[in-house]
């Protein structure tokens, strides 16, 4: 009895700390792709690009393609991670080895590679913008409209992953399943969510697409960033007629669930 509890508590301890890598993890990423470039745009403490430079001697630029190089390597590793940890015969393969910690393993090198990614990345300032606003008064006023679009889609992001569970997701729900005994906590959810799960596990598409393109200056590394990881965000989710109901009637119920409080209170008497 002493072994099992010693176990769980270790279990337990390890998807704490998984949990606060990855919360940290997450900060550092809405910091490296909004307000970094927000805030250099604002304050103009570094220029993030050489209008003065033409294209043709941008891209013959050994340091512009050297940093391009290095961005490209952390995209692939960063993308080679995320999929192929999520390929059905390799999931199952880490699911029979690692059990209730396979989705904690996937979540900690996911901000694993995010951490590389971010800490590594090289910006390429030897190149002109493809866009950048710096004429008054929109220099001003548009970094600020940028980052109020950018606060608003983080905190809905943000309140999409509570909404989807996101104990399950950063794999706590099935550690604290496993100590219990109670065996995969996706098991307990209904044949119509398990298949919209394994369908949409990324369900911040549209917001994380206005963070990645709303921008008031847009640099040749940030177009890189942007294209990679909209095509990524396009071919993450295969969402059908079928998902699309059961999100409906899920979202039907919550309806009737918030109203059911007040149709049960008895009308007062005059």
């Amino acid at each position: 009895m002493a072994s099992v509890t010693v176990r769980g508590g270790c279990l337990c301890t390890a998807a704490l700390l998984n949990f606060a890598f990855v919360f940290i993890s997450g900060a550092d990423f809405i910091r490296f792709l909004s307000f970094r470039v927000i805030y250099h745009n604002i304050t103009g403490e570094t220029s993030l690009c050489q209008d003065s430079i033409s294209w043709s001697a941008a891209l013959q630029d050994s340091s512009v393609l050297r940093s391009l190089l290095v961005d490209v390597a952390l995209l692939a590793l960063f993308t080679l991670q995320h999929s192929l940890l999520a390929w059905t015969p390799v999931k199952q393969a880490c699911q029979s080895v690692l059990g209730s910690l396979n989705r904690m393993a996937y979540c900690f090198t996911t901000a694993l590679a995010l951490q590389i990614l971010m800490n590594y990345w090289q910006p390429v300032t030897g190149a002109p913008c493809l866009w950048s606003v710096r004429h008054a008064p929109w220099s001003v006023w548009f970094p600020l409209l940028c980052f109020v679009a950018h606060f608003f889609c983080w905190a809905i992001i943000c309140s999409i992953l509570l909404m989807f569970d996101y104990a399950e997701l950063l794999g706590i729900k099935q550690v604290y399943y496993q100590c219990l005994d109670l065996g995969d906590p996706l098991s307990h959810k209904s044949s119509g969510e398990q298949r919209f799960l394994s369908h949409f596990r990324v369900p911040v598409c549209l917001e994380l697409g206005v963070v990645l393109w709303l921008l008031p200056a847009l640099s040749l590394d940030r177009l890189l960033l942007a294209l990679t990881m909209s095509a990524y965000l396009a071919l993450a989710h295969s969402l059908d007629k079928q998902d699309l109901a059961f999100l409906c009637d899920r979202l039907s119920s919550k309806v009737q669930l918030f109203n059911e409080p007040y149709r049960d209170t008895p009308l007062k008497e005059e």
